[in-house]
């Protein structure tokens, strides 16, 4: 075997294997991980009919999947390499058969492009289902040929030709002097990243000075404690603190003029959007505003108009309303909304002015999982869609000449920043930034991008619940009991209390493990390397473990059994299912869906079969009490809260609401429930609310963060043990990619 790794290149494309990439021209083109694994079966085996069977077992081995996944897959593949509805130059379908890859396949290897050796390798036309076959190999024929026409040269011809050949050279080596004395090249600078902060500590949400030698910047100081606004010079490596209020400060913008940084501060009391000089001052409250929150995250974003006129931002005038873009008068503070979302939706945020001024970018929410982006003008009108892909979008700029939109965004699978014309298009990955970044902001010249790097170590610990309710709080113990340097969370006890199953990335993907209740031998359960595979619940016997994940990009329901085995598919539709559970006699899965444009809770046979509408005002993730009477299920815009509702259908009433920025962390018991809260940015808490007394008590305070989202708490079947996810450690430094392109 060859010790180089192959690549296959068919028309404009090339499939390099070592990159797991598919390339057009020299330009990614991105790919779903089932995508790409179809592409590359039917690439190396092209000109073969493969029947849907086999490419089922080639691209989903040990897993039992519709054949309906292959025909959404196919079309996704079609649909990248620009197939049209009626042209199939690549991927021919023969009915009742399968399918066929026609295009004429050359295979190279790293070798082959290290060396420059590309070999044109014709094939014959396929004919009535026979192999394509190769002919002779163009390197002989070239050679052949060579030596044929300078046996024709004539003395005269072949002095002709070396003066014109002298001529070129000379042309050469002079663009050549120029270049290595500094002259002008035509080639372009390469893309490189470089470290723009390295703090102790969390930064986040760059912003570059109108004149892009400095940048404002959130940071959580040397101890790690309440976010603060800091400006720094690109080139420097000290900071300067602009605010240092107890609340957060979040989210900075500069004034065109480059004289005042706008920021969001999250405080008890006094909320609201500020003012402060560049240079250090006093500062100025603008206005008041309600920004949206999502467990822990506030999504409190600022945009400058160009002519520094009006601050953009997302607020609303009733809880029941949905968030609009809204403009802020920044002498007045006077508000003028500008957008008018459906009422169905949580709203519109994040809004970005355009380079000219013009036009607004803003992202519409319909829930905490399905989000798109958009563009209108600021003038009014109705807003054009950009995105299609149904994710979660956290926050977008304006490339500097206005023509593209650049947003972070875990498209198919591939988390990181993604770039779409303006005018709509196809979506671009940014491959350059890398994965697990965030925060894009463009200086307004010279090709640079700021961004966010972030790296989390979150890990499962236990709380010794017996303890934690002895009149001496400070006799309360918690112990890391399942952990790696990567993620692990979402942990709940096995019925019988003598396994734990959770969640994973230390295989390189997030997948499904078991261990014992002492955390002890990891086992790996699924292997999707790639789809978010997550929430993990046990079936009430404990043979079967229900959770969700994205193989072709949206979230569907699997079930596998405890012992391993391959997983089984429950859902297919294109919309979100997420967040499953068991029904207590273990004839039911509950789930969140998004197939009627809101997120609701709907529930399905545990062995497969249609699926029933429970809610009809949202619902998030739900939970059937212990004596199996009620349905509990969180709902909520941004401040969560906990409903119920009878199993058997009926009206639904208000358990507890939060009341204040929390986090979807909950379980429920026989006495009440259990749910975290945020207390500070830094001061996350366990409480516990009563059934009985409808109280609510505390019952640990922790140190450290509890990871943003998800899901997560779990008591062992006798009463003793709470687990609970924690952030160990946490980090975000601010990159710089210079010579974006």
């Amino acid at each position: 075997m060859s010790p180089f790794l192959k690549q296959y290149e068919f028309g404009s494309f090339r499939l390099d294997l070592a990159e797991r990439r598919l390339l057009r021209e020299g330009e990614p083109v991105p790919l779903p991980p089932k995508v790409f694994e179809l592409l590359h079966v039917l690439v190396r085996r092209s000109g073969q009919i493969l029947g849907k069977e086999e490419l089922l077992r080639e691209v989903w081995p040990g897993v039992v999947v519709e054949e309906n996944n292959l025909s959404v897959n196919i079309s996704a593949l079609r649909k990248a390499l620009g197939e049209g509805p009626h042209e199939h130059p690549y991927i021919e379908t023969l009915p009742r058969r399968g399918y066929r890859f026609i295009a004429p396949v050359c295979e190279v290897t790293d070798q082959d492009r290290k060396e420059d050796i590309r070999p044109s390798v014709s094939f014959e036309p396929s004919i009535a289902g026979e192999k394509a076959t190769l002919t002779e190999p163009a390197g002989e024929r070239v050679t052949a040929e060579r030596e044929t026409v300078l046996r024709r040269l004539t003395p005269g011809v072949l002095l002709a030709s070396l003066a014109v050949a002298a001529v070129l050279i000379a042309g050469f080596a002079y663009a050549w002097r120029k270049m290595v004395e500094g002259g002008a090249s035509d080639a372009a600078a390469p893309a490189r990243v470089i470290p723009l902060s390295s703090f102790p500590g969390r930064e986040s949400s760059p912003t570059f000075s109108p004149d892009g030698d400095q940048i404002a910047f959130v940071w959580s100081g040397e101890q790690d404690d309440n976010l603060d606004i800091y400006v720094k010079l690109i080139d420097s490596g000290s900071a300067l603190r602009l605010t240092s209020d107890a609340a957060d400060d979040l989210n900075p913008v500069w004034s065109p003029d480059g004289r005042y940084v706008a920021f969001y501060r999250q405080a008890v009391v006094g909320s609201g959007v500020f003012l402060v000089p560049a240079l250090g001052g006093g500062e100025r409250k603008l206005a008041e505003v309600t920004p949206a929150r999502f467990g822990t995250i506030v999504r409190a974003y600022l945009s400058w108009s160009p002519d520094g006129e009006y601050l953009a931002t997302s607020d609303r005038d009733h809880p029941s309303d949905p968030y609009s873009i809204t403009l802020i008068a920044r002498e007045t503070g006077e508000k003028r909304r500008v957008t008018s979302p459906p009422a169905t939706t949580i709203g519109d945020l994040s809004p970005v002015f355009a380079p000219d001024g013009k036009t607004l970018a803003f992202v519409r929410v319909n829930s905490a999982v399905v989000e798109d982006l958009y563009v209108m003008p600021v003038a009014g009108g109705e807003p054009m869609r950009l995105t299609f892909d149904h994710s979660p979008i956290s926050d977008l700029t304006w490339t500097p000449d206005g023509r593209e939109v650049v947003y972070t965004t875990s498209r198919h699978g591939v988390q990181g920043l993604w770039r779409i014309p303006a005018t709509g298009g196809q979506p671009k990955y940014l491959a350059e930034s890398g994965q697990n970044v965030c925060c894009p902001n463009f200086a307004r010249h010279g090709g640079r991008l700021a961004y966010v790097q972030s790296t989390t170590d979150a890990n499962i610990w236990r709380l010794d619940l017996a303890a934690a309710r002895s009149p001496n709080k400070q006799a309360a113990s918690t112990k890391r009991l399942i952990a790696s340097t990567l993620h692990e969370g979402t942990p709940q006890y096995a019925p019988d209390g003598k396994r734990i199953v959770f969640v994973s990335t230390r295989s390189g993907s997030e997948e499904i493990w078991v261990c014992g209740s002492e955390g002890e031998h990891p086992t790996q359960l699924t292997a999707f390397r790639g789809p978010l595979a997550g929430t993990p619940r046990w079936s009430p016997d404990g043979r079967q473990i229900v959770f969700d994940c994205r193989p072709d990009g949206n979230a569907d329901i699997f079930v596998i059994n405890s012992e391993g085995g391959r997983p089984r598919r429950l859902t297919s539709e294109p919309t979100e299912e997420i967040v499953p559970s068991w029904s207590r006699d273990g004839r039911w899965i509950y789930f969140c869906s998004t197939r009627t444009g809101q997120t609701q809770i709907w529930k399905m046979p545990s062995a497969g079969g249609a699926a029933t509408q429970m809610t009809k005002q949202g619902g998030h993730e739900a939970f059937e009490s212990p004596d199996g009477r009620w349905l509990y299920y969180t709902k909520g815009r941004g401040l969560p809260a906990i409903w119920r509702m009878p199993v058997a259908g009926g009206e639904e009433t208000l358990v507890y609401d939060f009341r204040q920025p929390g986090s979807r962390l909950w379980t429920i018991t026989s006495e009440g429930l259990y749910f975290a809260v945020t207390e500070s940015s830094a001061r996350p808490a366990i409480n516990f609310f009563n059934f009985s007394t409808g109280k609510v008590t505390s019952v640990v305070s922790l140190e450290k963060r509890l990871p943003q989202g998800g899901s997560g708490l779990s008591v062992s079947p006798d009463g003793r043990w709470l687990l609970f996810p924690q952030v160990d450690q946490c980090g975000s430094d601010i990159m710089l990619l210079e010579n974006f392109r």
